[in-house]
């Protein structure tokens, strides 16, 4: 028998409309309730159990954890609990801070700016400038290698000087802001969950929306390589 939160989350979910008896040890609902406890059900199985995460780096503040080992990104809220999961697609070549690596930087960082606001999904952005024009399947296989910027752009500054942030003591330049690393769309034929940027983070057009618009500017993220 369906327990009494499962009820109550029906009632919620539905609005209170919930045409539901128990007969013979059964609870019948509706068919208007039906689709959206299967849809509740079915999202809730699909997201995988993640243990609470209070920020590391400041206490009490929402942060997000990009995982380079599991191609995950997790939004926590100021409670450490997690408010968002996504597959992502950090860079082919592994990790790294120097210029013209074309890795992902590691450590800690921050949201400077938020680039392509209502702008429909798969825009393409050029130059950090939204264009009026869409990828395409049909445009992606004229131009194969072609490195899509979509939807959105989150750009990250690095907040570890020497790490990710201005240069090392040699001299050689580590600045994840001035290597335009950026959490943006990407087009349809990136499989997400494997390595294949060129130093960004990509995620799908319809995940980065939904990201964008979840994250003020000045949030706190962590890239981590074993995580």
């Amino acid at each position: 028998m369906p327990s009494f939160s499962l009820f109550r989350c029906v009632v919620r979910l539905t609005g209170g409309r919930v045409g539901g008896f128990l007969l013979g040890g059964l609870w019948a609902v509706t068919a208007h309730a039906q689709p959206v406890v299967q849809t509740y059900l079915h999202q809730h199985q699909q997201a995988p159990l993640i243990a609470p995460a209070p920020n590391p780096q400041t206490a009490g503040a929402p942060w997000i954890r990009i995982g380079i080992a599991s191609q995950t990104l997790t939004f926590f809220d100021a409670r450490g609990h997690a408010l968002r999961w996504y597959p992502i697609a950090t860079a082919k070549r592994g990790v790294g801070e120097t210029e013209n690596s074309y890795q992902t930087p590691r450590g800690w960082h921050r949201v400077c700016e938020k680039i392509g606001d209502n702008a429909p999904a798969d825009t393409i952005i050029s130059r950090r400038t939204v264009t009026p024009w869409q990828y395409t399947p049909a445009l992606h296989a004229e131009f194969p290698q072609k490195d899509w910027i979509l939807t959105r752009i989150i750009w990250l500054c690095g907040t570890e000087p020497g790490l990710n942030q201005g240069t090392r003591e040699d001299g050689v330049v580590v600045d994840s802001y001035a290597r335009y690393i950026y959490i943006h769309g990407a087009g349809g034929h990136v499989s997400m969950g494997t390595p294949s940027s060129l130093g960004c983070v990509r995620m799908t057009s319809d995940t980065v929306i939904d990201l964008f618009e979840q994250l003020p500017v000045g949030t706190e993220i962590l890239i981590d390589e074993h995580a």
